[in-house]
C-alpha cells in the first residue's frame, strides 16, 4: 500500500486525523474514504476502521482492519482492533484468533490481554479470563495504584488463620461488585480481613459481615497499613478464589446501616440514575439523553445523583435505596450497589462497549439475581430500552 501522502489539492491524512482527534467522525470517515480512494494507506484503513468503530458501526469497520492487518501481519494493535470489531459483532471464534494471534506475535502485550480477558469473560469463560487480568496493573496504574508494602502477594495458597489486605483499585462500582469476596475469604478461614477503599465507601462497606477492618484511602495518598500475612487487589479475588458462573456467590452482602436509614427515612417509589462521571469508562454511550431521563422522572421517579439527594456517601445512598420499591440505572455504581443489596434494579445497557460483567445476551445477572437487564440494540438509540422500561413501569 501507499505511504500516507497525498496529492496536491486533495484531502490530507493529517487534515483527516484532525477531523477525527475533534471528534467530528462522519466528517473524518468521508475524508478516510475519499483518502482510500485516491492513495490507499495501511494507517488509513485502520483510523478508518476505527472512525467507524466508535460510532458502533462495526460490520462496516471489520474490512478496512482486515485489510490493515493483511498489511501488516506482525502489528499487535491492528490485531486487538480487529478482534475488537469481530468481539463486538458476536464472533468470539474470530476475535479470539485475533487477540491469540496478536499475543503470539508480542507476548506480554497488556491490551491484548486485557482484551481476551474480556471476551472470556464476556462469555463466562472465567477461569481463563481472570488470570489475563493481571496485565491491568502495569497498562493502568492510574486506576490500578501500585502496592508498597512488606508482606507477599496472596497467590491462593491456604487462607485459613491467614490475614489479608485487600487493596484499592478501579472504581466505585467495581470495588462495590468486587467486595462481596471478602465474604468468601472469611469462609474459607481467613483469620482476618481488612478491605482498602474509597472513603465513601468506607461506611458501606462496614457492613460486610466478612469484614474485620474498612481502612479509607483517599486518590493520590497511602496510609501506613499493619502487617499481614497477604495482600491482593480486588479483581484479583476471583482467580485465586477459583471463581466460575457455577460457584459464585450471589446472595446479597451490602445493607444500610439503622442510623442512616433514619436519617434518610420517608423516600420511597422508583429511584433513577441516568448518567455517570463523563472521565468514567464509556460514559458517552452508556449515559441516558436527559429528555428520556425526564420522561422517567415525570412518572414519578427520583434521582439518586448525589447532588440531588444530598448523599455524602455510599451509606447515605444504600438508606435512601433501601426504601425504594425499584431503581432504574445504566451501568453505574448504583446499579452495583443496588444489585449488592438485593434490591431490584432495571439497568440500560449500552451497544456499544458494554462491560464484560453483564455476559451476552441475558437480560439476568448471575452477580445480582435482583437486576434485570434491558440491552440497547442499535447504537445510540435509547427509544426502543425506554419502550421496554415505559411498558414495565409499575403502576
Amino acid at each position: 500500500m501507499a505511504t500516507d501522502s497525498t496529492s496536491s489539492g486533495e484531502p490530507t491524512f493529517e487534515a483527516a486525523v484532525a477531523l477525527h482527534r475533534a471528534g467530528r467522525l462522519e466528517e473524518a470517515i468521508a475524508a478516510y474514504r475519499r483518502l482510500a480512494e485516491i492513495r490507499p494507506s495501511v494507517s488509513g484503513a485502520r483510523n478508518l476502521g476505527l472512525a467507524l468503530q466508535t460510532l458502533g458501526r462495526q460490520a462496516q469497520a471489520v474490512p478496512w482492519l482486515e485489510l490493515a492487518v493483511h498489511n501488516r501481519p506482525a502489528e499487535p494493535e491492528l490485531r486487538q482492533y480487529l478482534g475488537n470489531a469481530y468481539a463486538a459483532l458476536g464472533e468470539i471464534d474470530r476475535a479470539e484468533q485475533q487477540y491469540r494471534t496478536g499475543l503470539s506475535a508480542s507476548h506480554g502485550h497488556g491490551a491484548l490481554e486485557l482484551a481476551l480477558a474480556a471476551l472470556y469473560l464476556s462469555v463466562g469463560r472465567y477461569a481463563e479470563g481472570w488470570p489475563l487480568l493481571d496485565a491491568r496493573a502495569g497498562l493502568h496504574p492510574d486506576v490500578v495504584p501500585p502496592v508498597n508494602v512488606n508482606f507477599p502477594e496472596w497467590r491462593g495458597e491456604p487462607i485459613a488463620g491467614r490475614s489479608i489486605l485487600v487493596c484499592v483499585e478501579q472504581g466505585f462500582g467495581d470495588q462495590i461488585q468486587m467486595s462481596r469476596f471478602a465474604n468468601t475469604l472469611k469462609a474459607r478461614g481467613a483469620a482476618r480481613v481488612t478491605l482498602a477503599c474509597r472513603p465513601v465507601l468506607a461506611d458501606l462497606f462496614a457492613t460486610l459481615a466478612g469484614v474485620d477492618a474498612v481502612v479509607p484511602i483517599g486518590e493520590g495518598t497511602q496510609l501506613a497499613i499493619a502487617r499481614h500475612d497477604y495482600w491482593s487487589r480486588y479483581f484479583s479475588l476471583p482467580q485465586h478464589l477459583g471463581i466460575t458462573l457455577e460457584n459464585l456467590p450471589a446472595e446479597p452482602y451490602l445493607s444500610a446501616s439503622a442510623d442512616r436509614r433514619t436519617r434518610w427515612a420517608g423516600r420511597k417509589g422508583v429511584g433513577l440514575c441516568w448518567h455517570a462521571s463523563p472521565t468514567g469508562f464509556n460514559a458517552t454511550h452508556k449515559a441516558l439523553p436527559p429528555a428520556m431521563a425526564q420522561r422517567l422522572l415525570d412518572l414519578g421517579a427520583v434521582s439518586l445523583h448525589p447532588e440531588d439527594t444530598g448523599a455524602a456517601d455510599f451509606a447515605d445512598t444504600a438508606a435512601i435505596i433501601d426504601q425504594l420499591d425499584l431503581v432504574v440505572s445504566i451501568d453505574t455504581s448504583v446499579a452495583h450497589l443496588a444489585g449488592a443489596m438485593g434490591k431490584p434494579c432495571w439497568i440500560l445497557l449500552p451497544a456499544i462497549n458494554t462491560d464484560w460483567r453483564w455476559l451476552r445476551g441475558r437480560n439476568d445477572s448471575p452477580w445480582y439475581p435482583s437486576l434485570r437487564l434491558y440491552r440497547q440494540t442499535t447504537p445510540g438509540d435509547w427509544s426502543p430500552v425506554i419502550a421496554q422500561i415505559l411498558a414495565a413501569w409499575p403502576r
